[in-house]
């Protein structure tokens, strides 16, 4: 357990760790900078320019790691390969800010280069009985759909976009990464008869939340560095592992539950606005909790401590109890975001967010 488990969390957090210390400087250098001044982000939340790139230190964290811990394997090869080109795109997106729509496009071929070396879902549990098998859907309609890595490739897209959604106030997304991670890691061997995949998933899970745990140390609030767009390197990984671990899905929905819901409401609240769903607001879940008076920090625990309390809860759930539980906390996140946006109503009339100026009174 110490082997594969404990040890490669606490090595890939220790390379995270060190390799933070000249990515701020290299971003410095590179212009790599979020600079509220100069890049009019209608989400950003400080007041000075800070550091972005996360994503090297947290990638070089899960190759180094891996390749320590890992045997050389067509998908886990697939994963890093893809992983750094994630990683690039996201580093050339912190210096020049590229198009959402091509940032997508770019996430759907790194999802696509993973699927196509190995990675579908083939199938999902019926909470009410029985197997759904997508591979035989495929195989009635002709076997040209593919199916499996079609939905493989949305679930790695949606979770890479989700998790860069939730990266809003200081410490948020990495701690929430590190924490699916884990679950993920645990569910892996919870199986009667485990083999080589699900050690080496879950190996490669707890080398993720080290990773993660490496650069929180540095983006917890006062961040010394922003998680950037490269940072959606552990969205992808996240989202292969969950896949790969042969854990069912809806344990990560779970894990991921509280950010999950919010992006999904954010979608539809653009859409039904008449925007597009990439267009950036200030109006997520922690902006409204920032606007209701939170700290950062206290945002940032509170997301970790529901996703640490969903991802307990979702280990010891049956596949039905695991869909009521999603129904229950998605009725629940849901009705505490309108609430907030009720109480934001009354207290200041139309919801228009005003924490920034509150944030900065505060942090003066």
């Amino acid at each position: 357990m110490y082997n594969f488990v404990l040890l490669p969390l606490l090595i890939a957090f220790l390379i995270s760790l060190i390799f933070t210390f000249p990515t701020i400087k290299i971003a410095n250098y590179f212009k790599l900078i979020d600079d509220p001044a100069k890049r009019k982000h209608p989400a950003s939340i400080h007041k000075n320019p800070i550091p972005r790139a996360g994503g090297i230190p947290i990638f070089m964290g899960i190759l180094l790691a891996s390749l320590a811990f890992l045997h050389v394997e067509k998908i886990f090869l697939s994963m890093i390969f893809a992983g750094f080109i994630v990683v690039i795109v996201g580093i050339v997106d912190d210096r020049f800010d590229l198009s959402p729509y091509l940032r997508f496009v770019l996430n759907i071929l790194c999802a696509t280069v993973v699927v196509f070396s190995g990675i579908d879902i083939p199938f999902v549990t019926n909470p009410f009985g029985g197997i759904l098998y997508f591979n035989q859907i495929d195989l009635i309609m002709g076997n040209f759909l593919f199916l499996p890595k079609i939905l493989a490739v949305f679930w790695i897209v949606w979770v890479m976009n989700m998790l860069n959604w939730s990266k809003g106030v200081d410490g948020q997304m990495p701690g929430i990464a590190a924490v699916s991670a884990v679950i993920i890691g645990i569910a892996s061997l919870r199986f009667s008869v485990l083999e080589p995949m699900n050690i080496a998933s879950s190996t490669m899970s707890f080398i993720v939340a080290g990773s993660a745990l490496g650069f929180l140390v540095f983006n917890f609030h006062p961040a010394k560095i922003h998680p950037g767009y490269s940072s959606t390197i552990l969205g992808f990984t996240i989202g292969i592992l969950s896949i790969l671990s042969g854990v069912k899905l809806a344990t990560a929905v779970l894990v991921m539950g509280v950010p999950m819901i919010d992006a999904v409401l954010t979608i539809l609240r653009r859409i039904l606005s008449k925007k597009s769903p990439f267009w950036h607001d200030k109006e997520h879940l922690h902006h409204l909790l920032l606007d209701l008076g939170w700290s950062q920090r206290t945002i940032a625990v509170f997301y970790w401590t529901m996703s640490i309390v969903l991802g307990f809860i979702s280990l010891s759930l049956s596949s039905k109890g695991k869909l009521f539980a999603i129904i229950l906390v998605t009725i629940c996140v849901t009705g505490f975001i309108f609430t907030l946006r009720f109480i934001m109503k009354t207290r200041n009339g139309p919801v228009k967010p005003s924490f920034l100026n509150n944030l900065k009174k505060r942090e003066n």
